[in-house]
């Protein structure tokens, strides 16, 4: 089957990795990758290395001396910052683009090259604008995530009407700055102006429910009564305030859906815990989210009130926060059951019947459950071979392979870093050529200044351990796409005596009586380790002679580094996308967004209304796919094209002229 083009804007094309979690190697995993990965790939598997385990945040004293509302604009100039360092590649022109990713990967570089259905691809625009990506979490109940109600929730324990109106607005802002430690004061005194024993009363509730951590007592200061609030815990509460201000009826954990448009979910959760003055690892999560998309997802934060993050909807730029609950327990990586995808193909040039063939085909039959290009990297040196050198145990391979200078699209600062890397082989040096290093480069390069080059492990180790493993898992990944390459190519698609199934978690051979029993989409591969087995076909001696040529046995894949030894797990080849549907529609404006958002709809917009004819004609496709999947081999499928950068720019050179 011959595979025809797909145009793609420069840097906009990496889609979703479905990110949850289909077997053993899948369950840590956080976003991680080069530097160099961060820009140029958008989906889960971009992978920006701001570790929310790892990397330190302000101090949370400080997030109670600051005023938010005054951060906001402090932190704005700091996200732009930052912003054009991330954004070096996108300035160049596309000719210099398409030149860079002449030495990128293709698709057949990483085991991909069968495809599903016989129909005849077409060619179409993904992600012309980023609002043509659209992807909603589906949580464990089975829900999709959408945002739809800003509102903040009300504590069970609520002051009484008379609490709400006791105390003047003068008393509420020394109350709110003493609570916050805003000001140098150790207490606040009121003055009770018509006292009685109920008025005082009154008082003293009021200021206990409206500001949790302060306590109250009755003072006489000249001859006058004087409700006076302090600190319970002292100077204590300076240690953590939230802490000591926190009501005991409210869950720890502040949940929320978060809709963002253009970020992925770790630099979302960097800017957040930069406005709150936090530390981004109090924020948990169930899966990482595509940059150049819009999503919607489930945060939840530990002992930071909604009140706190609605006030942030003020402050920023393509982030809405709401559906605001407090829950006793924070989210786990990998508790989504997968995410639902609304996806616009602009400029279609398949017929009406091309488009019926492909879309029944993936709601009928599927896709091959390949692992996208972006869990391979997008330069001349793919992620799948640092992790090679690892299980091999080739230190110095694994070091020269992230540092050393490579053909393709990557920032000026990290080319300049890598230069003087190979000019001097100095750790310091070369860190020192980089304005940002929380990066794998980084990294690396700090833990060889502190370390020294006779020590490579210790060095490597200072990279956050899910994103050392993310090499790893790239290396498996590369060797089960081959291999599935390999099933289809010999047995087709029906399963066959010697295929592997699961049956709860266990595989088992299917045998030849069985055959009948089970269809193509019950049958799983193994990505190699030590804790599973292969299907008995020759297929199983075409992975023992693929890892030999890399000098790799099969039968001892524990490491001497126990963090490296791969237990493996199982993978569905064929995956069946759910709740697919599409339609063919007509406009002529290409500015338009071709459905409403979930900020649309709270704003009241009507949805878009499309002509019977017009200029352009896109495809507008939903699905819900299941988590550790990537939309883009779906898409893939459907327009038979491949979705490397490589190929995409060089088709997209002649149109972006």
């Amino acid at each position: 089957m011959e595979k025809t083009s797909m145009s793609l804007k420069r840097g906009c094309l990496a889609v979703e990795d479905n990110d949850g979690v289909a077997a053993q190697e899948e369950t840590k995993k956080q976003k991680v990758s080069e530097c160099c990965l961060t820009n140029s790939q958008d989906g889960v598997e971009n992978d920006s290395l701001h570790s929310s385990e790892e990397e330190p945040g302000p101090p949370e004293v400080e997030s109670a001396e600051k005023d938010e509302k005054n951060s906001c604009a402090q932190v704005q100039v700091e996200e732009e910052e930052e912003d054009s360092l991330s954004e070096t590649v996108e300035e160049e022109e596309p000719e210099s683009f398409a030149d860079m990713m002449k030495h990128g990967l293709t698709e057949l570089d990483v085991g991909i090259t069968k495809f599903v259905s016989p129909h005849e691809g077409f060619s179409g625009i993904l992600k012309e604008r980023y609002s043509d990506f659209v992807v909603h979490e589906i949580g464990k109940d089975g829900r999709i995530s959408h945002l739809d109600d800003l509102s903040v929730p009300v504590d069970e324990e609520e002051p009484s009407e008379d609490a709400l109106t006791v105390l003047t607005a003068e008393d509420r802002q020394q109350l709110e700055e003493l609570q916050l430690f805003k000001n140098k004061e150790t207490s606040v005194a009121i003055e009770v102006i018509e006292d009685t024993k109920e008025k005082r009363t009154i008082i003293h509730q009021a200021i206990k429910s409206l500001f949790p951590g302060l306590e109250t007592k009755t003072e006489d200061r000249e001859g006058r009564k004087h409700i006076v609030a302090y600190h319970a815990a002292g100077k204590k509460a300076l240690a953590n305030p939230r802490k000591h201000s926190w009501p005991k009826s409210r869950g720890s954990y502040c949940h929320f859906v978060l809709y963002k448009e253009n970020k992925d979910t770790m630099d979302a959760i960097n800017v957040l815990s930069k406005y709150l003055r936090v530390k981004p690892n109090i924020f948990s999560y169930m899966g990482t989210k595509d940059k150049r998309a819009i999503t919607v997802q489930e945060i939840a934060v530990l002992k930071i009130s909604a009140q706190r993050l609605a006030h942030l909807n003020k402050c920023l730029m393509n982030f809405k926060l709401g559906n605001f609950s407090y829950q006793k327990n924070p989210l786990k990586l990998g508790e989504l059951q997968g995410n639902h995808f609304t996806v616009v193909l602009r400029n279609i040039t398949g017929t009406n019947e091309q488009v019926q063939q492909a879309m029944q085909s993936l709601k009928e039959t599927g896709f091959i459950n390949y692992y996208g290009m972006q869990r391979f990297g997008t330069t001349a040196v793919p992620t799948y071979q640092v992790g090679r050198a690892i299980l091999q145990n080739s230190w110095t391979e694994v070091m020269d392979l992230i540092l050393k200078p490579r053909s393709g699209a990557e920032k000026g600062y990290l080319v300049k870093c890598r230069e003087e890397w190979a000019k001097t082989k100095d750790p310091a040096s070369a860190l020192r050529k980089l304005p940002v290093k929380r990066c794998v480069e980084g990294q690396l390069l700090r833990g060889l200044s502190k370390y020294g080059m006779k020590n490579i492990v210790s060095a490597f180790g200072i990279i956050p351990r899910n994103n050392r493993l993310m090499y790893i898992h790239s290396y498996q990944s590369y060797v089960w796409n081959t291999m599935v390459s390999k099933r289809i190519e010999d047995y087709g698609l029906k399963p066959v005596p010697g295929d592997l199934v699961l049956k709860g978690a266990t595989a088992t051979y299917i045998e030849e009586e069985d055959v009948n029993n089970y269809s193509i989409h019950d049958v799983v591969m193994p990505l190699p380790g030590f804790d599973v087995i292969y299907p008995k076909h020759k297929i199983s001696e075409a992975y023992r002679e693929m890892l030999a040529a890399d000098n790799l046995d099969i039968d001892n894949m524990r490491h001497t580094i126990r963090d490296y030894s791969l237990s493996g797990a199982y993978r569905k080849i064929i995956i069946r996308p759910q709740n697919v549907s599409w339609e063919v529609v007509a406009y002529d404006d290409p500015k338009i967004p071709l459905f409403n958002t979930d900020v649309d709809n709270l704003e009241g917009k009507p949805p878009p209304v499309f002509a019977s004819e017009g200029k352009y004609r896109p495809l507008k496709m939903d699905f819900s796919l299941p988590p550790s999947t990537y939309a883009t081999m779906a898409i893939r499928e459907v327009l038979k094209m491949d979705t490397s950068i490589k190929k995409q720019t060089q088709l997209n050179t002649n149109w972006l002229r």
